[in-house]
Order: C-alpha cells, then structure tokens, then sequence
C-alpha cells in the first residue's frame, strides 16, 4: 500500500466526516445549545425578576410596618384622650351626685326640722293648755281661756 493512496483515502475520509457532521450533528447540536442558552438566559431573568420583585416586596412591607405603628400609636393615643376624658366626666358627674345628695340632705334636714318644730309646737301647745287648764279651772270662763290658747298655739 501506498502512503499516497492511503493519505488521500484518510482525507476524503475525513472529509466525508467533516461534512456529514456539518449536514446533521451541526445542527441538532446548535438547536440544543441554543435552546439551552434560552433556558439559561430566561432562568437568569426569572432570577432578577425574583430579585426586584422581592426588593419591592421588602420595601412594602417595611411600609406596611411603618403604617401599622403609626396606626397604632394613634390609637393607644386616641385611647388615652378617651381614658382621660371619661375620667373628667367621671369626675364632673361625681361632683353633680354629691351635689345633689348635699341638696337632698339639707332638704331632708329642713323637712326634719320643721317637723321638730311642729311637734315642738304641739307639745307646748299641749302643755300651756295643761296649764291653763289648771288655771282655768280655778276661773269660770272655760271657752275664752280656750281661744286664747288656741291663738297662742297658732303663734308658736
């Protein structure tokens, strides 16, 4: 055998390889590539689409905590406006029952007072008509004593 013809057949050979390679593997190949390139590339975006999405996620929610505290402090603040305005009301209507009960007690009082004096009243009726009874028994005119003590009762 000749290294010529041998040389010349490897070439061909090669060649023939070379082509049905470009014909067939090529391209198959580059459909894969190409398709894995998209498949990285669109995994890629996802990520960083993830990633601002999570950004604009934490900042809401930093927002979101922000607003809650500042929704509750003015609660807890208008709770002790609140507190402290049924204290004063409170307060106000404790001074207005005492009030009245002080009135209700001196009104009571001058019942109770004016009652004392009526039986007070009666009582020395009764006994100045005890003793002029006394008195009158010794004297003959009953019934003038009697309207005279009458109008001396009224007077006390």
């Amino acid at each position: 055998m000749n290294i010529n013809l041998s040389l010349l057949a490897q070439v061909i050979a090669f060649g023939l390889f070379l082509w049905c390679t470009k014909k067939w593997v090529w391209p198959m190949l580059l459909t894969k590539i190409e398709a894995r390139q998209k498949q990285i590339a669109d995994g890629l975006a996802a990520g960083e689409q993830g990633r601002k999405s999570l950004e604009v996620s934490t900042r809401q929610a930093e927002e979101a905590i922000k607003e809650a505290r500042t929704r509750a402090a003015e609660i807890v603040s208008q709770a002790e406006r609140r507190a402290s305005q049924l204290i004063e009301e409170a307060k106000g209507a404790a001074k207005e029952e005492g009030t009245r009960e002080k009135a209700a007690a001196k009104a009571e009082i001058g019942q109770e007072v004016q009652r004392a004096r009526e039986l007070l009243r009666e009582q020395v009726a009764a006994l100045a008509v005890a003793g002029a009874e006394k008195i009158l028994r010794r004297e003959v005119d009953a019934k003038a004593h009697t309207e005279l003590l009458e109008g001396i009762k009224k007077q006390l």
